[in-house]
C-alpha cells in the first residue's frame, strides 16, 4: 500500500516543490519498500518548497535509544566520555535532524496522550486537541487550530 501511494502521489509531490522526507526505521522495512521511498526522496531532494515528513516505522522511544547509541559511538570515535554527550549530540543523531523545531502538534480523536510520536521534539510544542477523527479533519478544523494557537503566549519552559 505504502508503495502504491508513493508512486500515486509522487508526481503530485514534485509539481508542488515538496521535499518528501521519511523519519522512522527505514532499514526495518522490505527492501522493495525501501527502494521505493528512497527514489521518492531521491525524485525530491532539491525541492525547496514545504517539506513532508512521513513516519514510517517510528516509534518515539526507539527514535532516542537510536539517538543515545548514536551519540555515544561518535562520543568513543572522537576519544570523548560519554559523561560529555550532551542535548545537541543527541538531537544530531534524531530522525529529524535538519527539520525545523515542532510548534504545534494537533492532536485528533479527543486523546490526551502523544501515544510515543516525537517525544523529544514535542518538549516545547504546543498541543492542541480535537475531538474530530483523523479522516474528518479538514480545512475547517486546521483554520480552527491555527487560530486557537494564535492566541497562545509561548514561553519556552520560562516562567515569566
Amino acid at each position: 500500500m505504502l508503495k502504491h501511494y508513493l508512486r500515486k502521489e509522487l508526481k503530485e509531490v514534485l509539481e508542488n516543490n515538496i521535499r518528501f522526507v521519511p523519519i522512522g526505521n527505514i532499514a526495518g522495512l522490505s527492501a522493495d519498500v525501501q527502494n521505493e521511498i528512497a527514489f521518492a526522496v531521491g525524485q525530491t531532494a532539491k525541492n525547496t518548497g514545504m517539506v513532508m515528513a512521513v513516519a514510517l516505522n517510528y516509534g518515539g522511544r526507539a527514535e532516542i535509544v537510536r539517538a543515545c547509541q548514536r551519540a555515544a559511538e561518535q562520543a568513543i570515535e572522537r576519544g570523548d566520555s560519554i559523561e560529555r554527550i550532551n542535548e545537541q549530540d543527541i538531537e544530531r543523531n534524531l530522525y529529524t535532524n535538519g527539520l525545523p523545531e515542532v510548534d504545534l502538534m494537533i492532536r485528533t480523536s479527543g486523546e490526551f496522550r502523544i501515544s510515543n510520536f516525537l517525544l523529544w521534539q514535542l518538549a516545547y510544542s504546543e498541543i492542541y486537541v480535537t475531538p474530530t477523527l483523523f479522516p474528518d479533519f479538514r480545512r475547517a478544523e486546521i483554520f480552527e487550530a491555527l487560530i486557537n494557537y494564535q492566541q497562545r503566549h509561548r514561553r519556552f519552559g520560562d516562567i515569566k
